[in-house]
């Protein structure tokens, strides 16, 4: 049987997305800003892969709201399952500007002043400017641990940035991360070069921040492209449905449990199930219509709920499990 379900969005997590988005929008604005200027001034290249740095975060929060609000466009006949992986899609174009813009250009910026040195000027202005860079990104990064530190639940660190669902959390604590780290290369640059007179310093700190921006893109792209391919939803999600599902005497086992995340908080379930051969047409109805309302009274973000009732076979060679699906519609409950 086949139930469906309409694609809805858990209003205080996409505002607190939009929340740690925001804030880091504002912040990296204003800081591109005032690095430019002090690059400009001082002739820093450090300063100047900062500014770059600071700008290319710029436009991915504005790139990762623009994906957040397509995501929220309504199912139609071509994405009759909305458009939630959108969100998933911005995220993945993120991680390719930061390796090719951000960690490009601070590379080629770092390697040109490492080959044609420019003496650096009034090193003051960038230890100002370091330090006022340091305090709003301290402020826009605290926002989005915060958020991310709820959403993680009791899974650790890594574990809870592997199993997310929900790039645009995670999306900006890795810039963020990446933008102090980059700060303090920065600022450490900028000092050994104000002190000892060596241009070297400066370039090979935007060297480093060009690698360090390298490095956040690829871990960026690794964790997106699962969500972008068609990621299943968490283990404890999977296992949660299984019971319910056996928790009915009339079902003798549950043969698979199929689930795709359609977006941060639209899961699509494929469930097929064994019923015992005394279980009437009637009584498949009625379970299948409990055992639906049942899993997404559990589990909110199940937006959508199949159900096959088939016999266990086991798959022949090359053939892929789970192959044969019921129609999309509202009440077809296919018995094999």
């Amino acid at each position: 049987m086949a139930t469906s379900g309409r694609h809805q969005t858990t209003g205080h997590t996409e505002h607190a997305s939009k929340k740690v988005i925001y804030a880091a929008l504002a912040g990296n604005t204003l800081i591109a800003i005032t690095k430019f200027i002090a690059a400009a001034l001082t002739g820093s290249s450090a300063m100047l892969s900062e500014g770059i740095h600071s700008t290319v975060d710029t436009g991915n929060q504005l790139l990762l709201l623009h994906g957040l609000r397509r995501a929220r466009r309504p199912a139609d006949e071509d994405f009759p399952f909305g458009y939630g992986k959108e969100i998933y899609f911005w995220s993945f174009v993120v991680a390719i500007l930061i390796f090719s813009v951000g960690a490009g250009i601070s590379l080629y910026e770092g390697i040109q002043h490492l080959m044609h040195p420019a003496e650096l000027t009034a090193p003051h202005i960038n230890y100002i400017v370091l330090g006022l860079a340091l305090l709003f990104e301290g402020v826009a990064w605290y926002m989005a641990y915060r958020e991310f530190n709820k959403a993680r639940g009791r899974r650790g660190y890594l574990a809870a940035i592997r199993h997310g669902k929900d790039p645009s959390l995670f999306v900006v604590l890795f810039e963020d991360s990446a933008a102090m780290l980059g700060i303090v290369a920065a600022f450490a640059g900028v000092w050994l070069t104000a002190l000892t007179g060596s241009h070297v310093y400066d370039a090979v700190a935007s060297i480093l921040i060009g690698l360090i921006l390298a490095l956040t893109a690829a871990w960026l792209a690794w964790e997106t492209q699962g969500l972008l391919i068609g990621e299943s939803a968490n283990r404890e999600v999977v296992r949660s449905i299984r019971k319910l599902a056996l928790a009915f005497p009339e079902i003798l086992r549950t043969n698979e449990v199929l689930t795709m995340h359609m977006g941060p908080r639209y899961i699509l379930v494929n469930l097929s199930v064994e019923f015992q051969d005394e279980a009437t047409a009637v009584d498949i109805e009625r379970i299948v219509a409990q055992l639906d309302r049942q899993i997404k009274a559990a589990h909110p973000a199940v937006k959508r709920v199949f159900v096959e009732a088939e016999s266990w076979a086991r798959p022949q060679r090359g053939e892929q499990p789970g192959g044969q699906v019921s129609e999309p519609r509202d009440s077809d409950v296919k018995r094999r």
